[in-house]
């Protein structure tokens, strides 16, 4: 037989399921602000742990001064990366994604191009970001990485630098009109790259009186690297293997 609610029965359910439901969303609140909260914290330690780990390098920077700065609980850093070297491989992710969209634009900008168009532009393309970007910290650290390699070195290595360094080097073997592997070629990279690190390196370039690089300088630096090397490279070219 079919029992049948009262009204006061019906009544009491109904306060049970709306109790329910605003228990379950009150959960959902709370998680939402939960997650809000730990998202937060985590871009805070990335922003500060990349000026500081820029700034200093990975060994000088502790756990300590990188939750100081972004008003963080010092278990912080392990819960969100795991320690402070999963946090230094976080900052080179987003240095190495930034750099390969670098990458990418040199090499579209290059389609079509002569080889010495090509090594025009990655020179150009290279020197603007360095001018026009807020992301100057991605060079301070490489530049640290290259003179005091971390364990996450081989990341940037095989990563950016050299897809960076075939491209560059495919560029002035077709200027010189010989093989990839040619040991000429290998010279010519190196000396290419040597003119862009001395521009980035700001107290080397201040000793010798280099001009800063700025957005209005960029393209007027780029076009003297790339003819004096043009230039360089077809020389080495007339010599002998």
């Amino acid at each position: 037989m079919k029992r049948h609610e009262t009204p006061d029965a019906r009544g009491a359910s109904l306060v049970r399921l709306a109790g329910a439901d605003l228990t379950r969303s009150a959960a959902r609140s709370s998680g939402t602000r939960v997650s809000d909260t730990d998202r937060e914290t985590r871009q805070r330690l990335l922003d500060v742990a990349t000026g500081l780990f820029s700034e200093h390098g990975f060994d000088n920077v502790t756990v300590r001064d990188i939750c100081t700065k972004a008003q963080a609980n010092v278990a912080a850093v392990n819960y969100h990366f795991g320690g402070k070297t999963g946090l230094y491989d976080e900052v080179l992710s987003m240095a190495i994604r930034i750099m390969q969209a670098t990458t990418e634009e040199i090499r579209q900008a290059g389609e079509g191009q002569s080889p010495e168009g090509q090594l025009e532009a990655s020179i150009r393309i290279f020197l603007t970001r360095v001018a026009t970007t807020p992301n100057r910290w991605i060079h301070q650290l490489m530049l640290r990485e290259v003179s005091n390699p971390t364990p996450s070195f081989d990341m940037v290595l095989n990563e950016v630098l050299k897809p960076r360094m075939a491209y560059v080097r495919s560029a002035i073997a077709g200027i010189m009109r010989c093989p990839d592997d040619d040991p000429r070629v290998a010279l010519c990279v190196m000396s290419v790259q040597a003119q862009l690190f001395a521009l980035l390196n700001s107290p080397l370039a201040s000793r010798f009186d280099s001009p800063p690089i700025t957005p209005e300088r960029a393209d007027e630096l780029a076009r003297h690297i790339a003819g004096f090397s043009i230039g360089g490279v077809r020389a080495v070219s007339r010599l002998r293997s």
